[in-house]
This record gives C-alpha cells, sequence and structure tokens, in this order.
C-alpha cells in the first residue's frame, strides 16, 4: 500500500514542501489500495476492513480574505440558544444594563418568542445566500442545556450560532479556536461533522490548544462597574483574561490575503495572538491593531475589511493604527450611526452590528435592510447591497459576518498591505 508522506523542516513551516510532494506523488498513485481482512488469526490483523480514501485531489476549503467570490459557507443556528452563567468573564464582555438578564437567566433558554423570529430570520438569510449560488452548510443541533464538568470548572452551554467565533479558514485550513468562555468550551462539537467532511475531502485542519479556563485564566477581581471604568481599563491594556494560556476567539482576527490583523481583547490574550503567529508561520504576517474601545470583543463591528485596500472602521472605536492603512494607500470609510432603536434588545453586542456585513463578492454585499443610511453608503461605493433583515438573531451576539464562516471563495492568496 503507497501512502501519501507529508515532509515538513519543523513546525508548520513544510507546508511548501509538503504540498509539493503530494503534487509529486498524486500523478503516480490514483487511488491507493484498499485491505481487507475478514478472519482474526495469531499474527493477522484484526476483523475488520481497513480502507484508505483516495488522495484528495482538491481541497473543498480555500479562502484568503473577506470579499473574494463566495462559494460555500456555514451559517450558525439558533436552535438550543441558552444564555451562559453570569460568570466574571460574561460579566466583563456585557453591558451593565444587562446584568440582570444575564443573572436571572443564565443556564436557561434565551425568550422562546424572541428566537422563533430570529430562527425564521435566519432560514431565510440561507434562501438569500443559495439564490445567489452560495452553498450553505449547517452546524448539527445539540443540547447546549446540558450541565458539564472538567477538572476546573462546571458551566452549561451557549449556542452555536456564531461559527465566525469558532471557526478561522487560512488558505486550505480550518483552525478551530479555542475560545474564552466556559460555556462555549463544548461547542466545537456542534461543528466536527462539518469539519470532517471538509477533512476528508482534502482540507486541512488544525485544533489550537484547548485551554483549561481555571481560574487563572481570568482576573477574578477585574473591576468593571461602568463604561468609564473600562475605558481606563482598556487604555491600559487590562483585560478580563490574563495570559495563563493561550486563548483566543476567531472573530478577532480579520483576514487580508497574506495580512491578517487582530486585536487583544476580553477573549484574544497575546499567548493567542503569539500562537496562532507562529502556527502560520514566515507565510503570513499578523499585525496586532487596537482601538478607543471600552470593551473590545471581536474585530468586525469595529473594523471590516470589505474589498483590496478598503476597510470600515467604526468612527465611535478609531484605530490607533489608522495612519498605517492610510500610508499603504488604503481607503477608510467610516460607517454611518445605526438606526437600530434603543428598545431592541441587544444581549451581547452593541448597534454597530450595522457594519458588520459579509460580502458576496467585491461588489455584492449582504447588509441588514433596516439600516437605509448603511445601504447608501455601499451604493457610492459602487457595491450592490442584497438587503435582509435578522435583527432578533442580532440579539444573539452578531450580524451578517459573525453568523457565518466563509468556507470557500474564488481566488488566490495575495498580498494587499
Amino acid at each position: 500500500m503507497m501512502l501519501r508522506v507529508r515532509a515538513f523542516r519543523g513546525g508548520c513551516r513544510g507546508r511548501e514542501s509538503a504540498h509539493l510532494l503530494g503534487m509529486l506523488i498524486r500523478p503516480l498513485v490514483n487511488r491507493i489500495a484498499r485491505v481487507s481482512t475478514t478472519k482474526s488469526t495469531q499474527g493477522q490483523v484484526a476483523p475488520q476492513d481497513i480502507q484508505a480514501e483516495e488522495v484528495p485531489k482538491q481541497s473543498p476549503v480555500w479562502s484568503c480574505n473577506e470579499w473574494d467570490p463566495l462559494e460555500e459557507i456555514i451559517v450558525g443556528r439558533v436552535e438550543g440558544a441558552h444564555v451562559p452563567p453570569f460568570t466574571v468573564e460574561v460579566k466583563a464582555n456585557t453591558y451593565e444594563k444587562h446584568w440582570d438578564f444575564y443573572a436571572r437567566h443564565g443556564g436557561r433558554p434565551f425568550p422562546a418568542e424572541h428566537m422563533k423570529k430570529a430562527q425564521i430570520e435566519i432560514e431565510h438569510f440561507c434562501k438569500v445566500l443559495e439564490h445567489e449560488g452560495v452553498t450553505v452548510r449547517r452546524p448539527a443541533k445539540l443540547d447546549h442545556s446540558k450541565e458539564y464538568t472538567t477538572p476546573d470548572f462546571s458551566s452549561t452551554g451557549m449556542y452555536a450560532a456564531m461559527p465566525r467565533d469558532f471557526l478561522m479558514v487560512i488558505g486550505d485550513e480550518i483552525i478551530e479556536a479555542p475560545m474564552a468562555w466556559r460555556a462555549r468550551f463544548f461547542e466545537y462539537r456542534a461543528y466536527r461533522p462539518l469539519i470532517k467532511d471538509y477533512f476528508r475531502r482534502g482540507a486541512r485542519w488544525t485544533t489550537a490548544p484547548k485551554p483549561q479556563m481555571s481560574d487563572e485564566l481570568y482576573d477574578q477581581n477585574y473591576p468593571i462597574e461602568n463604561v468609564e471604568d473600562r475605558h481606563k481599563l482598556a487604555a491600559q491594556g487590562k483585560f478580563v483574561t490574563t495570559e495563563f494560556e493561550p486563548c483566543f476567539d476567531a472573530a478577532d482576527f480579520i483576514r487580508a490575503g497574506r495580512d491578517i490583523f487582530a486585536q487583544r481583547s476580553q477573549v484574544t490574550n497575546y499567548m493567542g495572538i503569539e500562537w496562532l503567529r507562529r502556527h502560520l508561520g514566515d507565510q503570513y504576517n499578523i499585525h496586532v491593531i487596537s482601538f478607543k474601545d471600552p470593551n473590545p470583543m471581536h474585530i468586525d463591528a469595529t473594523f471590516n475589511i470589505i474589498g483590496p485596500g478598503l476597510v470600515l472602521s467604526n468612527p465611535d472605536r478609531p484605530c490607533h493604527q489608522i495612519e498605517m492603512f492610510k500610508r499603504a494607500g488604503w481607503d477608510v470609510v467610516h460607517p454611518p450611526i445605526p438606526q437600530i432603536p434603543d428598545s431592541h434588545p441587544l444581549w451581547m453586542s452593541s448597534k454597530w452590528l450595522s457594519m458588520n456585513v459579509l460580502m458576496l463578492d467585491p461588489k455584492r454585499v449582504i447588509c441588514d435592510a433596516n439600516e437605509k443610511s448603511t445601504m447608501k453608503m455601499f451604493e457610492k461605493l459602487g457595491i450592490k447591497t442584497i438587503p435582509v433583515s435578522i435583527r432578533h438573531a442580532n440579539s444573539l451576539g452578531g450580524g451578517f459576518h459573525c453568523w457565518t464562516t466563509d468556507v470557500r471563495r474564488r481566488g488566490k492568496l495575495d498580498s494587499y498591505f
């Protein structure tokens, strides 16, 4: 039986050699021999079929930026969503006006009527994507109400609504983020059927080191009682997550080909950013940028790259390194003030989900049908808007970009910075 061998110079920097070796072997071997035994005798293989699959000719996974033509995507699920327990890391990432909601409902389902409306919205969103020619995949339905216990903590689950938080696609590789909320520790289980399918068909699959999430990962005395406290702590570079071990959410990174931009946030620490830097090696540049943000968590409602050299930059959270982008010739666009009413519950996010849009290609964008001024902004940029409303789904903490992970975009790895 012939096997495909992947050779590495060390760490993950031998990818070019591995890819070349695969190209040399693949034309010589169309199919690996299938070995089957039916009886078990001393010195022979156990009674089971050992089947080596055909070497994949092309990975089903390929995405290098946020705007190349979209072909396949994962969309999250509303079903089974539960309010996370009101722990220190949840408190640090939510606004004080919602703390009573978390204290009363932690570990319970989100309000049923609201979730019914959210589910209808997401199902319609999936149909719109399919109508635009995009293949839609969904995570498995899980019971997130079950309590689980590790040697370091106990918790109930949360949801599988925001694949962007958990999955990062870099080229032909799917990376599972370690996450930072205890309520999201086992969220990966909802995505494993999809990831295993992509892996069998040729994608590379990496799981970042799973954190213990023991008390040492969190500042148990993190002093947050109001927005002023948050501003002071953020300016001082202090966050609820410590540097005890690597942690990150995938949504704290945004891609522009060989350049990936990251922020240190309440859920992503420097150890997590450094792990990804070393893992990807010299082929990519990871730039750490920061913002005037009292509650940094996930970069794509603050800094959303929508085209080559084109970025939406939140005017309420200015980027401290914005001159770096201007010197590189990028166009920096400040989106208009969101129009979502104060009365609408946003338990996990701000109104700036209005800029959390999904690019179908450089000239088409899915954006909130209620945000008329944002749609006008795109029209001025020469980008066709496809309006969809997921306002009730927004309440779970994400816009179109958060609710999805693009699996395959038609394009190539390039430099834009």
